[in-house]
């Protein structure tokens, strides 16, 4: 009995002391953190859809869908040399004009297929200047492409090659798109070939002034898809692997990619393309007034009861909007039931019509609403379709490429012969039908498409060389202000 006693209390007084080594571990060498949270009462907070997953969306299917209708651009640009001193020339295109041999030039970029028989949409930056250009699909395939068009207001550019069966991106509506929304980049940056990128629709209708031209377009989708030198000309698609925009830009202190770049809105590229395959120049529509954003200093000063809506500064006596009814200092809240909030915004609805189209514009007259039928017109002030120049006919002119015997006879490589010569810039610099034209602005011309689109990219002076069938090497200069 004594020993059963005994081992009892043994027994509790261990279990006390295990419970009183347990109270002063925990009080001393483990004591948990204590995380307060304040809420504030006034907050409110959105519940998240119940079908939320976490999950993000599988893009397999975008990306198998575009790649094979993307390509790679390859241009080159020839060197030339001028030969003979003469100050005049300096003075006109800058000294040492006459001496410098020039390097090849080369460059990449990207494209999209938009028919089986091979007509491409790619930058006009990326084949600017260029003497030739290739086209690599992505199963390896080269071809060389022929210059449809181009437009640098919107800095597009149609391309074409003799293929057939070509995988194709179909078109989807831009104005659809949602912040937010999750696109795909792909082209091929640093000449890797076939890249794809993915981010999401960061902002639309941006405005970031990197056109030069004085009739420029930008509405651009700003996305945070990487995108970097190459990508140029490249697709920007949605989940479906639907064609939303064609990638243009970054904004970046590297010229690398930051997280920041900008593609042309499909609604526009639709357009500006249908227009270069049909008429040969964009069908531009215009409402032939001056506007700026609404912010909250023209509210104030104009007694504007919100922000909202384009500022009319100034409408062209003449033009669209003054035939509407439409006056100065009114403001446009939409277009065809698209609200617009910046010049950037109705820049985009109007660029999606041609001369002619018909569009109700609502504005705010005095804080009232008043909607007006309006018909756009083009740059001339009428209505009709603006055409231009004919394959081969350029400033009234025509021409086609010089053949081979005439090369030997000649003693010339390449050039282009006047067949017909009309009244235009030609004609009035002096230049008789029959001169073949070798060169402009250090440009050697192989093809009637190599006169075209070097004088269609000049600025300023344009400096002709040549020759005539009698031998007679003859050069003209004229300005391109205005054909």
């Amino acid at each position: 009995m004594n020993n059963i006693k005994k081992g009892f209390f043994t027994l509790l007084i261990a279990l006390v002391g295990g419970f009183i080594a347990l109270w002063a571990y925990t009080r001393y060498f483990n004591d948990p953190q204590i995380v307060t949270v304040q809420q504030d009462q006034s907050m409110r907070y959105a519940s998240l859809p119940t079908n939320f997953s976490g999950e993000l969306p599988d893009l397999t299917f975008a990306a198998e869908n575009s790649i094979h209708s993307v390509v790679h651009i390859k241009v080159t640009q020839k060197g030339s040399r001028y030969s003979g001193p003469n100050n005049f020339f300096d003075y006109f295109f800058g000294e040492g004009y006459h001496s410098q041999q020039m390097p090849l030039r080369q460059g990449a970029g990207s494209g999209v297929i938009l028919s089986p028989d091979g007509f491409i949409v790619t930058n006009n930056h990326v084949i600017d200047q260029a003497d030739e250009i290739s086209v690599v699909l992505n199963d390896k395939r080269e071809f060389k492409a022929k210059l449809i068009g181009t437009d640098s207001s919107t800095d597009l550019a149609v391309l074409k090659i003799d293929a057939s069966e070509l995988p194709v991106l179909k078109f989807s509506n831009s104005d659809n798109l949602k912040l937010g929304e999750w696109v795909l980049a792909v082209g091929n940056p640093f000449n890797l070939t076939s890249t794809v990128t993915a981010g999401i629709v960061s902002a639309k209708s941006r405005d970031i002034g990197i056109n030069p031209d004085q009739m420029r377009i930008e509405s651009f989708i700003q996305t945070d898809a990487a995108v970097n030198p190459g990508n140029s000309g490249g697709a920007l698609v949605n989940t479906r692997g639907d064609l939303v925009g064609i990638n243009t830009a970054i904004a970046s202190q590297t010229g690398s990619y930051s997280g920041y770049s900008f593609a042309i809105p499909s609604n526009i590229v639709e357009k500006v393309v249908a227009d270069l395959r049909e008429h040969g120049e964009v069908q531009r529509a215009l409402l032939n007034v001056q506007i700026g954003d609404v912010t909250a200093k023209v509210a104030e000063d104009y007694g504007l009861d919100k922000i909202e809506g384009v500022f009319i500064g100034k409408v062209q006596e003449g033009g669209a909007a003054e035939l509407a009814g439409i006056k100065d200092n009114d403001v446009i809240i939409s277009i065809d039931g698209i609200a617009v909030n910046s010049t950037a915004e109705l820049q985009e609805q109007i660029s999606k019509h041609r001369p002619g189209d018909k569009v109700t514009v609502v504005v705010k007259r005095d804080n009232k609403k008043k909607p007006f039928n309006v018909t756009l017109r083009n740059k001339h002030g009428d209505t009709e379709i603006v055409k231009g120049d004919a394959p081969g006919n350029i400033f009234g002119s025509k021409f086609v490429a010089v053949n081979d015997r005439e090369k030997q006879e000649l003693g010339i490589r390449y050039g282009v012969k006047i067949t017909e010569l009309g009244n235009g810039k030609f004609k009035d610099a002096g230049i008789k039908k029959g001169f073949i034209i070798t060169q402009v602005n250090k440009s050697p011309i192989s093809e009637v498409n190599d006169l075209l689109r070097i004088i269609k990219n000049a600025r300023g002076g344009i400096l002709v060389e040549g020759i005539y069938p009698d031998g007679e090497v003859a050069y003209y200069v004229f300005g391109v202000d205005s054909k």
